[in-house]
């Protein structure tokens, strides 16, 4: 059952969106889970050398690509760079699906275990786990230290953990995979990059479809009647989460790691316009999702306007 729904409805806000049942979409996320799902463990192949010849992840979605620095580096220097920048990725992608599964698991908590919904929701734990431990192997793999979030994001994570719930727990959840989808689709396609994150990126991605699709739609039907002030709430902490994971993507110690001079990197990154460019054009999906379901107003934009979604 689908109802088209308008945003003008005097018990309260109503996204642009159609809203589908929920049983009926976790049904469907179910029968896909079953037909395609992946074990890293085994599609991954973890022996395989490293080639000293191909790039951590997609050249052009490096934070200094573009740059005067970059341009002074050697292919040796950019390969090295980018693979602990591709690292850095996988360190918050792994701290953020942690939260995640948190996230799922107390949402369910009190919900009827038959459900579909449910039995979706514990899948998707599932994959998430698989995930994690996927991100945690390919950083060993190419022999990267651990990276992830700054410490105090990290424990502000552990108070989102506690206290989000509802819709803005699963916007600010599929902000951020969709984040991390958006460059994962250009690395799995890229034949310059190295073959182990092209494979750990096409299993994350296409097995977040069915996560992100999940998620779009709590997002909208627990928005549908928000009041103004609900709205207001949700806007500015789902803008918080993502300015926050957007920020934490590539750690300082990257640079420093990869040989550079860690203050003209941070520099030249922060004004890096193909880099905020190509973030602003990846997010526009995201974006008109937000803007849609009523998650983009008032002081939102400025965060998103701050990490170059907007």
């Amino acid at each position: 059952m689908t109802a088209s729904l308008t945003r003008e409805n005097s018990k309260g806000f109503v996204p642009g969106l159609p809203i589908s049942d929920r049983e009926d979409t976790a049904r469907r996320l179910l029968a896909s889970s079953a037909r395609k799902s992946y074990d890293p463990v085994i599609e991954v192949d973890w022996d395989a050398p490293i080639p000293d010849d191909k790039f951590g992840m997609t050249p052009e979605w490096s934070t200094l690509y573009g740059t005067a620095l970059w341009d002074e580096l050697t292919d040796e220097q950019r390969i090295e760079l980018t693979k602990h920048e591709a690292a850095s990725v996988s360190g918050v992608g792994l701290w953020f699906e942690i939260l995640l599964m948190q996230m799922l698991l107390r949402d369910v908590y009190g919900r009827n275990k038959h459900s579909s919904h449910v039995q979706f929701a514990l899948t998707e734990v599932a994959d998430e786990c698989r995930h994690s431990v996927m991100f945690a192997h390919a950083g060993e793999r190419l022999g990267m230290p651990g990276y992830g979030p700054p410490k105090y994001i990290h424990h502000l994570g552990r108070l989102w953990g506690h206290y989000f719930r509802g819709a803005n727990a699963y916007a600010s959840v599929m902000a951020a995979e969709e984040i991390l989808d958006m460059m994962q689709r250009d690395f799995m396609r890229d034949e310059r990059v190295q073959p182990v994150t092209r494979t750990v990126s096409k299993i994350h991605v296409l097995e977040e479809a069915r996560h992100i699709r999940f998620a779009r739609e709590e997002v909208t039907r627990r928005l549908t009647g928000a009041s103004r002030t609900r709205l207001a709430i949700e806007r500015v902490n789902t803008a918080v989460v993502v300015y926050f994971v957007v920020k934490s993507m590539i750690h300082p110690r990257v640079y420093t790691n990869a040989g550079l001079d860690r203050d003209r990197a941070l520099a030249e990154a922060k004004g890096n316009k193909h880099h905020h460019d190509k973030v602003r054009k990846s997010g526009a999906k995201l974006m008109t999702f937000l803007d849609s379901v009523g998650l983009i107003g008032g002081p939102s934009k400025i965060l998103y306007k701050k990490v170059h979604l907007l």
